[in-house]
């Protein structure tokens, strides 16, 4: 199925568009809450399209994808129960925030957080739940710990930008020939990556 590479042409015609860039930057921000599109998706294709801004429209996503998180904590942390919670079942998002609640509070902490930020895992998930066991842990100790709204912010701009700007780079660098490779084997990726993640979380849940 050629979904991955439908979506590719769609968002390459977007790029066209003269609020491309006001799109990219509110896919990101809503991404990090409750959207269900990647920053990647946007991303991808205006680096493509213009290739001397691709470091750019990294640190707008960066930037407007980590506001889009703090937002998500906040939420997490004040509004989860009941609000934030029906958003959560109405999207079956229950089982992904139970495994993320399990490692911020086991093996990973806030490394989970850089996970979320660097990998394909739902960053909005991380930005919820973190909010809710830091609100959990300071109702329980006095203190968010590690858990607190600066190193969540400080973890992802770092996770973020990792990822963000080595694509912009990988596109600047490849050119046409990294064009050409993306828009051949754009369905071969996103199926691969959503292959790895599935993997990924069924090994920590069986494990």
């Amino acid at each position: 199925m050629k979904i991955f590479s439908k979506i590719y042409e769609y968002c390459i015609r977007l790029t066209n568009h003269r609020l491309a860039t006001s799109f990219m930057c509110l896919n990101s921000f809503c991404e990090s809450i409750f959207w269900p599109i990647p920053a990647d998706v946007m991303l991808l294709p205006m680096c493509v399209s213009k290739r001397n801004r691709a470091f750019y429209y990294a640190a707008l996503t960066v930037v407007t994808s980590v506001l889009g998180a703090i937002v998500g904590y906040y939420l997490g942390y004040y509004l989860y129960d009941p609000y934030v919670a029906r958003a959560i079942a109405f999207f079956h998002y229950e089982h992904h925030m139970e495994v993320v609640r399990s490692w911020l509070t086991g093996e990973f902490g806030i490394l989970m957080v850089f996970i979320g930020a660097f990998t394909p895992v739902p960053y909005k998930v991380i930005a919820v739940t973190t909010g809710l066991v830091a609100c959990e842990s300071v109702l329980a100790s006095g203190t968010s710990g590690s858990l607190s709204v600066l190193i969540f912010v400080l973890v992802s701009l770092v996770g973020r930008g990792l990822r963000f700007y080595l694509e912009a780079l990988v596109i600047y660098l490849g050119g046409e020939k990294m064009e050409k490779a993306i828009s051949k084997y754009i369905d071969r990726i996103g199926w691969a990556i959503v292959i790895v993640f599935v993997i990924f979380v069924v090994y920590k849940i069986i494990a």
